[in-house]
């Protein structure tokens, strides 16, 4: 059997899923990608839109699951999953969140690709079944860091389970039971409080001296918390990422730096971001209002009915030092924003500048600058990657209307 995630809520989560499913976005520990292949024996592959298709392939078996990319599983669902037959179907609130299928059928709804993405009607069902336990169910961005808490809880124990922790230096101050080092993982003269949540350090990570960490906490493999650092949970920090300063219920994914003193909270950060030293995003309103966000569903900004709601960045985008984001601030891909006044609260993709005043970015320059700063990881930015940025470049024209450079 093959799970095929699909991206059903593909304009939902953009601009992170400008880039990559929404099965690859991280929260807790892991993507839903990762879970998927702790959880289940079965091979899984995505379905998303046709420009992501040749990175992120459909993978189409004799027997298949669509499974939708914003459920996170719970192992209730995933044994339901592994127990239906064609034409059988999972449904949560109301909606189908599974279907089962031989290969004829998952290769008709792969090439309708768009017109199933934007509005996936399943034919010939025959029976279906309502799940009752998820461990989440994500549908709009805000979701990532609001039910980050129970997600992190869920991949500590999934994870951990029958495994022992890595024995961490006496020079720390500890609190609570529920803290796990992985192999190769140093900790020194810091304060870990797994109280409120649980604190997972990934391997070959690193936390300096003095860090100040409240779970829940992640920290992905590679990564370090420098000298100093305040976190507060649930915040999760992907693969080789760099954080200082002061943390709050934030989501940073993979090779993402926010190396210094300032604030970042209730935000998200795409793969290969970089915030200038004293970057400071505000979460609250001065009069506590509702925070209103930029919706590329809506086309609009649109109210989020949150009081707490800080920065959204997608992949490849930077801030120069000292920069100032206001709430609900929602910058696209691979965008270079710098100056002292607060951006625009839409900053789209492959902008260039700061305040009002933003220029377009020139696409061979941004890739050039993409390449340098991912051969000083070890990484490089590929044919593939490269033609879904331009894809990005081109969609995001109609915004930016302004002068390249």
């Amino acid at each position: 059997m093959g799970i095929i995630l699909f991206d059903n809520k593909y304009l939902s989560f953009l601009p992170l899923t400008f880039t990559k499913p929404v099965a690859e976005i991280r929260m807790g520990i892991l993507t839903n990608t990762e879970r998927w292949k702790r959880m289940s024996s079965q091979n899984i592959s995505y379905f998303s839109l046709p420009y992501l298709s040749e990175k992120f392939p459909t993978q189409i078996e004799n027997s298949n699951v669509f499974v939708a990319g914003n459920i996170i599983p719970s192992y209730e669902f995933v044994e339901k999953v592994g127990l239906l037959k064609s034409s059988q179907a999972l449904s949560y609130k109301g909606k189908i969140i599974a279907f089962a299928c031989d290969k004829e059928v998952a290769s008709g709804i792969v090439a309708k690709a768009n017109n199933f993405l934007t509005n996936p009607i399943f034919e010939n069902i025959i029976s279906q079944s309502d799940v009752i336990n998820l461990t989440a169910e994500i549908n709009f961005l805000f979701d990532l860091f609001q039910k980050n808490k129970e997600v992190l809880m869920f991949d500590f124990q999934l994870l951990t389970k029958n495994r022992s922790s890595q024995k961490l230096s006496n020079t720390n101050t500890l609190i609570g039971e529920n803290i796990f080092i992985e192999e190769g993982a140093t900790v020194e003269c810091s304060f870990l409080n797994a109280k409120e949540g649980p604190i997972y350090i990934g391997k070959n990570a690193e936390v300096m001296e003095g860090a100040m960490i409240r779970g829940g906490f992640s920290l992905g493999e590679g990564s370090i918390v420098k000298m100093g650092t305040k976190v507060y949970g649930a915040t999760t920090v992907g693969l080789f990422c760099k954080i200082g300063g002061e943390v709050s219920n934030s989501i940073l994914n993979n090779y993402t730096n926010k190396g210094h003193d300032g604030f970042l909270g209730n935000s998200i950060l795409g793969d290969w971001c970089n915030l200038g030293a004293d970057t400071n995003t505000s979460n609250l309103k001065n009069n506590y209002g509702n925070i209103k966000v930029w919706s590329y569903a809506g086309q609009n900004f649109v109210d989020t009915k949150l009081q707490f709601h800080g920065l959204v960045m997608g992949d490849h985008s930077k801030c120069g030092i000292n920069t100032m984001f206001n709430t609900g601030t929602v910058v696209g891909v691979s965008a270079n924003v710098f100056g002292g006044e607060f951006p625009l609260k839409f900053v789209p993709s492959f902008s260039w500048g700061g305040g009002e005043n933003f220029a377009t970015y020139n696409f061979e320059k941004a890739c050039e600058t993409a390449q340098v700063v991912m051969e000083r990881r070890g990484a490089s930015l590929n044919l593939e990657d490269k033609k879904i940025l331009q894809f990005v470049f081109e969609q995001e024209e109609k915004y930016r209307n302004n002068k390249p450079i």
